[in-house]
């Protein structure tokens, strides 16, 4: 089932510093990012046979519906919240705000044999 990380922040009068090391439950194999995403576009759409994923709103923000066994809807909105979506879980991501920037960490590398486009019922 999907849940979210706190992941560790250092504030001080010069900013913010937030850590991914020894949080995700992975091996980081693949890193991208999603960024220009009209507002009204849709991503994901799928889900993997294998992979694991961790996303987190760089900049702005969007809403993630996850369904495995129910549906799960998480707004991303801080840089400092990870979303975690295991293998077979189908996620769609919307609501868009102007100017979002999505990071995605994957456990494995890019494979189009991993994607399953069918909707759960």
């Amino acid at each position: 089932m999907a849940y979210t990380i706190e992941l560790k922040t250092v504030r001080d009068s010069r900013g913010s510093l937030t850590v991914i090391e020894k949080v995700l439950p992975f091996e980081i194999k693949r890193v991208y990012y999603l960024y220009n995403i009209p507002l009204d576009a849709s991503r994901g759409g799928h889900s993997h046979w294998r992979s694991k994923s961790a996303i987190v709103c760089q900049k702005g923000s969007c809403v993630v519906k996850v369904n495995s066994s129910g549906e799960q809807l998480f707004t991303l909105d801080r840089p400092d919240l990870c979303l975690m979506i295991l293998p077979q879980e189908w996620h769609e991501i919307t609501n868009f705000a102007e100017g979002t920037v999505l990071l995605v960490l994957s456990s494995e590398y890019y494979d189009p044999t991993d994607y399953n486009c069918e909707k759960p019922q």
